[in-house]
């Protein structure tokens, strides 16, 4: 059997900075990240510069705090640029976010969690809060349990509380990932955030797939027969992305 080799270490702490930076949502000073990465300050120090001279970290005018550069945008906008799964639920989207106004998703597994790949933006001002690249546990979104219905098996850790409507009991969640599979879509009630429902299916690109479509509607306007009109509408769209899918296949 072949020994798992060590990580470079330099290089494993510059992308422990960069998760840190792209997990925050402000800048971070060098003694915050430091005691967040246990990592001394003066190597932090000298791979903050570094990294700040090739425009991966920008830093503010005192000098002190630090934030994710253009660098990295232009790298994650290449990879959903050369992302075929992007490109072709596109129009999807479109459709979805034109039919019912609401905020539409394009999330993909990773690891234990979900990653916002695409959105559209709904048109009401009262609205969910995402932002593409975002990262949230897969069990507390539709997104994700539309996904984890397909290798439920992913999940091996403690399942951490968002909302008091989170499912933290793995066998609780079982059985949700059963119905799930059971009618073909997911929904997550209040469970990722208070006040919004979503209602999820997995993309048909990949076997297991990896890919989900979400809609997301505030409680105020979801409506007796709104469970059927989305889940519907979503089956839909996932016949539209077959019958693409096989004419560039």
């Amino acid at each position: 059997m072949t020994a798992v080799q060590p990580p470079v270490k330099s290089a494993d702490r510059t992308l422990e900075v960069l998760e840190a930076l792209a997990a925050s949502r402000e800048r971070r000073s060098l003694v915050e990240l430091s005691r967040a990465l246990d990592i001394p300050k003066s190597s932090l120090h000298g791979i903050l510069r570094t990294m700040a001279r090739r425009h991966w970290v920008e830093v503010d005018p005192t000098g002190t705090r630090f934030g994710l550069g253009v660098r990295a945008l232009e790298v994650g906008a290449a990879y959903l640029d050369a992302d075929d799964a992007v490109g072709l639920v596109s129009s999807v989207l479109d459709d979805l976010s034109r039919q019912f106004g609401e905020a539409v998703h394009l999330g993909r597994l990773d690891g234990s969690n979900v990653v916002y790949l695409a959105k559209r933006e709904s048109a009401h001002r009262l609205r969910l809060y995402s932002a593409i690249g975002r990262r949230l546990p897969a069990h507390a979104t539709a997104l994700g349990k539309a996904l984890l219905a397909h290798q439920p098996g992913i999940l091996d850790g403690p399942l951490p509380r968002l909302t008091p409507n989170t499912i933290t009991d793995p066998d609780a969640l079982l059985v949700e990932l059963e119905k799930t599979r059971e009618r073909g879509y997911a929904v997550d009630r209040e469970e990722n955030t208070e006040g919004i429902v979503c209602f999820a299916m997995a993309v048909p690109l990949a076997d297991p797939p990896t890919d989900a479509i979400s809609l997301s509607v505030p409680v105020p306007r979801v409506a007796p027969d709104s469970e059927e009109r989305i889940t519907t509408a979503l089956g839909r769209s996932m016949t539209q992305i077959r019958a693409a899918r096989s004419m560039f296949s």
